[in-house]
């Protein structure tokens, strides 16, 4: 049957009387099966949205930075950069929520049980959506203590907060946003979120110089106008992709008796605790060592900050290949191990890995040769901080190769629900490894400890993940969606997660 229409197919299935299997989910705009298909040809596929979407967001963050650098200085320029470490580590604390419901968006897909995507999309959205609420109403009351703790330069210290406040007012719709674009892509639509992001990126950058600089009717907000730009971005896109959802009657949305998945099932919601909490982990992990190295390196003073700030708007454009890739990866190997086809999650894992190398490896290359006239788009070419950033270019940027090798990795044994392995290498790779090394090889290395630090922390994370890829027991089970109790006590039929776990 399988070289007959996805339509006709569904059709003679649907005309078993007594069959509890759930119907193959419709296709919809912009959405792909990624369970059948060339592998290389699909990856790329769905990959190239994604990153097209984190092409645009990385965009509108160097665009703000440039006329934060341009407008306001090094050291506002310097404070968007503390303020942007601390959003990511919020972000992490619910994060890894919307992580594990995508999983079980994209397993369910795979086993054709749209029910069971759509709970498990209304209970993270019911978490989400909380988290996030409480912790922007923690961050805005202790943001200056969070900016000390950084060792934010006096300077640069209300600047810091008066951004970083505003960015906490946003963060709800913020993660509202990279909730719904996660569940999209789970089910196999990665062009919708492109779009989105499309529409808030030119939101956030247009307002942007118009808020700080007070132009035409707008007030003059100084730093706190970029942030605002970023809050108003967010809730105009958020608003505008649930109506879209809507109107396009896409496979999450809930209509109905379906809006009481918002209210998350008790046994559901402890799958995505169980499984979301050590994802969101990961991200504390990386984002508290990103903090620690922000401290280190404000205490080599505002200049070097500023070089760091620009080096890491570099190294988003040079790591972007590997984070489409890896949740391309993602996607594809949590439907592929929802239908049981685990002979493609191999071949997923090394086509992943082969794009990652070609893609990544050409973006260090460019950005290596390209470093001076594009940093010179923040900072003037006089300024101090610019030989100290592309110093920091060519020890540290050729290390995005073996991290995007490690994301390819992780992602396929994270489609399976292992999420343990990847923390425990993180933590490792990064304390131990990578601030260790910086703050030991210091005395003899200088500053320079702290950007070889960075090839040494990720080589470290890639042999983890190759090992645990290759002897680890990630394969065994499948995350799959808790029973629905309530519904079975009302005679409706049987849940997708009723099915047996696959591999």
């Amino acid at each position: 049957m399988s070289d007959l229409p996805s339509d006709v197919e569904t059709s003679t299935v649907s005309q078993e009387p007594f069959s509890t299997k759930p119907d193959r989910p419709r296709g919809k705009p912009g959405q792909r099966d990624l369970t059948t298909g060339h592998i290389g040809r699909t990856l790329l596929a769905f990959a190239l949205p994604t990153l097209g979407s984190n092409i645009l967001q990385s965009l509108n963050g160097s665009i703000n930075a440039i006329w934060v650098g341009r407008y306001l200085g090094e050291g506002a320029l310097a404070a968007t950069s503390n303020a942007n470490i601390i959003m990511f580590l919020t972000f992490g604390a619910v994060f890894g929520f919307g992580m594990a419901a995508t999983i079980l968006v994209g397993q369910s897909f795979g086993r054709h049980d749209l029910e069971g995507a759509r709970r498990a999309f209304g209970s993270a959205v019911g978490l989400v959506l909380g988290g996030a609420i409480v912790i922007a109403a923690l961050g805005w009351v202790f943001a200056p203590e969070i900016l000390h703790l950084l060792a934010t330069p006096g300077d640069a210290m209300p600047l810091a907060l008066a951004y970083l406040r505003v960015i906490f007012l946003g963060l709800p719709a913020s993660m509202m946003m990279v909730l719904l674009m996660m569940g999209l892509r789970g089910t196999g639509d990665s062009m919708t979120p492109l779009w989105f992001m499309l529409l808030s990126a030119i939101l956030d950058s247009g307002l942007n110089p118009l808020l700080i600089a007070g132009i035409g009717p707008f007030p003059q907000m100084g730093i706190a106008g970029s942030a605002m730009a970023t809050l108003i971005a967010s809730h105009v896109s958020l608003l505008g992709l649930i109506v879209y959802i809507y109107k396009r009657d896409l496979p999450l949305r809930l209509r109905g008796n379906e809006l009481r998945y918002l209210i998350p099932e008790r046994a559901l919601a402890g799958t995505i605790v169980q499984k979301g909490l050590p994802m969101g982990a990961q991200m504390l992990v990386m984002s508290t060592a990103g903090l620690a190295m922000v401290g280190l390196v404000n205490r080599l003073g505002v200049d070097t900050a500023a070089a760091y700030a620009v080096s890491q708007q570099l190294w988003t454009y040079i790591q972007m290949p590997a984070l489409a890739i890896g949740a391309a990866v993602s996607s594809m190997a949590a439907q592929n191990i929802g239908a049981g086809r685990w002979d493609r999650v191999g071949d997923i894992t090394k086509y992943g890995l082969l794009f990652n190398v070609a893609l990544t490896g050409a973006m260090v290359g460019v950005v290596i040769l390209f470093d001076r006239p594009v940093m010179t788009l923040f900072i003037g070419s006089d300024s101090p901080a610019l030989p100290i950033a592309r110093h920091i270019q060519l020890i540290a940027s050729w290390n995005f190769i073996l991290f995007g090798m490690t994301m390819v990795l992780f992602s396929t044994v994270r489609a399976n629900g292992a999420v343990i392995a990847p923390l425990i290498a993180l933590i490792v790779a990064l304390y131990p490894v990578r601030i260790g090394f910086a703050l030991l090889a210091k005395p003899w290395l200088g500053a320079d400890a702290l950007w070889w630090s960075f090839p040494l922390g990720s080589l470290a994370t890639l042999a983890i993940a190759a090992w645990y890829y290759r002897y680890g027991n990630w394969r065994k089970g499948a995350l799959v969606v808790p029973d629905d109790s309530e519904e079975q006590a009302h005679g409706m039929s049987e849940p997708g997660g009723r099915l047996q776990p696959t591999g």
